[in-house]
């Protein structure tokens, strides 16, 4: 199977792995799966100005956070995965980004909204900090790394999530982790969402 031949080299000792900024659960066999909403973070839930890092640079997308609200009423797990090159570029640092995301947490929290989990992949193969630099890093899309992992730590119901994204590795990645997708294509996500009748109500 794709997903477990992919989960062997996410274990293998040559690969390097971003980390994650919130608890991974203790999950068993007893517990129920859940469908999960998969976002990419960059012009899908904030506009995409370019290396995001600060929250005074950053600005929700129309919808998003009401999306997330809708999705989580609905019971559905709700994670980010993001390429976050600019780590690598030595542009910010891994602490900038998780100082973010929990910056849009709170941001989240005021309206009823909740985000499970973020990942973020701070590998490119290019890149001049030598300890993220990496010829094909697993992590960043459309490499399924962050999607497996989540896969691999969540009860996760992989048939019915669905990932959306704007830019095609997104859904190349989804694709690869055996997940459904669709192309956000700008606009209010909310409203985006309703139209592919893809949101819960």
């Amino acid at each position: 199977m794709i997903l477990d031949s992919a989960l062997e080299f996410l274990k293998s000792p040559r690969t390097r792995l971003g980390p994650y900024n919130r608890c991974v659960p203790k999950t068993s066999p007893a517990q129920p799966l859940r469908p999960a909403l998969f976002l990419d973070r960059d012009g899908v839930l904030n506009e995409d100005r370019g290396y995001v890092s600060r929250w005074e640079d950053f600005h929700w997308i129309a919808g998003a956070r009401e999306t997330v609200a809708a999705f989580n009423r609905a019971g559905w797990l709700v994670i980010v995965v993001t390429n976050q090159s600019g780590v690598g570029r030595g542009y910010y640092s891994e602490a900038d980004v998780h100082a973010l995301h929990a910056r849009m947490a709170k941001d989240l929290a005021d309206i009823g909204g909740r985000i499970d989990a973020f990942y973020h992949a701070p590998q490119h193969p290019d890149a001049p900090v030598e300890a993220y630099r990496h010829p094909d890093p697993p992590d960043r899309k459309p490499n399924p790394g962050m999607i497996l992992r989540a896969l691999s730590e969540w009860p996760i119901d992989r048939e019915a999530s669905l990932l959306v994204g704007d830019k095609p590795s997104d859904l190349e990645a989804a694709l690869r982790a055996g997940v459904k997708s669709v192309l956000f294509t700008g606009g209010d996500l909310a409203q985006f969402l309703r139209i592919q009748a893809l949101l819960p109500t």
